[in-house]
């Protein structure tokens, strides 16, 4: 279940129409999820206000194979506030569920001090202060900017800060778009493709008009890893 965290954080999003902003809005979002190929389970991710603030949930479920009998489950939250077109992080928690055994941890974003610290059940050296930069932001944030940045042939660029890490996304937009069947539906989806090194490649499709992605995929060595295929979603017309 591990590995299928960093996908989510990094890779989902909502859509952006070529050439404009997208507001944001609430909205839940349902996937089946398949590693290799096979049913793993499912995913929600879901993003509301709450107390003047705004939050976005995501929610792993393994039903299928060992991990859905040792129940697995993975769960993150981000609180945040939009400061004219900035999603600026303000804390974080995320739980890890197997068997018996519960992992926490939790993350706050002090910008009067401009850094970020964890706690919880993450290893010593990333409880130690991260210095933030304005426009840093969690890796479910940034799938929120993807939404709002993507345009054909754009590259994007950010900060991710999250669980004791700093590191630079980038992400490059396919010039022209490309078909995308999710159950009995076929979608013209943009494709954005995060750069990374080594013998990871992330791919995600988004649609105009559709709040989320249609489609997620993970490959390692060539070969595909989790895929996400989106069930349903509801807007904020339909909560």
């Amino acid at each position: 279940m591990k590995s299928l965290l960093p996908l989510l954080l990094a890779a989902l999003t909502g859509v952006a129409a070529p050439g404009s902003a997208l507001a944001l809005e609430p909205f839940v979002a349902n996937y089946q999820v398949f590693n290799g190929g096979k049913a793993l389970g499912d995913a929600t991710m879901q993003v509301k206000p709450e107390s003047g603030h705004w939050r976005i949930d995501l929610d792993i479920r393994a039903e299928h194979g060992m991990m859905g009998f040792t129940g697995a489950a993975a769960q993150q939250s981000t609180l945040f506030d939009l400061v004219g077109d900035t999603y600026r992080p303000l804390s974080q928690t995320m739980v890890r569920k197997v068997l018996f055994s519960k992992r926490t941890i939790t993350g706050t974003y002090d910008w009067s001090k401009h850094a970020a610290q964890w706690s919880g059940d993450i290893k010593e050296h990333r409880r130690k202060p991260i210095a933030l930069e304005d426009g840093d932001m969690s890796g479910l944030l940034i799938n929120l900017a993807v939404v709002r940045d993507a345009q054909p042939g754009k590259t994007l660029n950010y900060r991710f800060v999250d669980s004791g890490r700093l590191r630079p996304h980038q992400y490059l937009v396919a010039q022209e778009l490309e078909g995308v069947k999710v159950d009995d539906m076929s979608f013209n989806a943009m494709r954005v493709n995060r750069v990374q090194s080594g013998n990871e490649e992330t791919s995600i499709w988004v649609v105009d008009g559709v709040p989320t992605p249609v489609r997620i995929l993970q490959r390692e060595d060539g070969q595909d890893t989790y895929d996400l295929r989106l069930v349903e979603y509801k807007g904020v017309n339909e909560q």
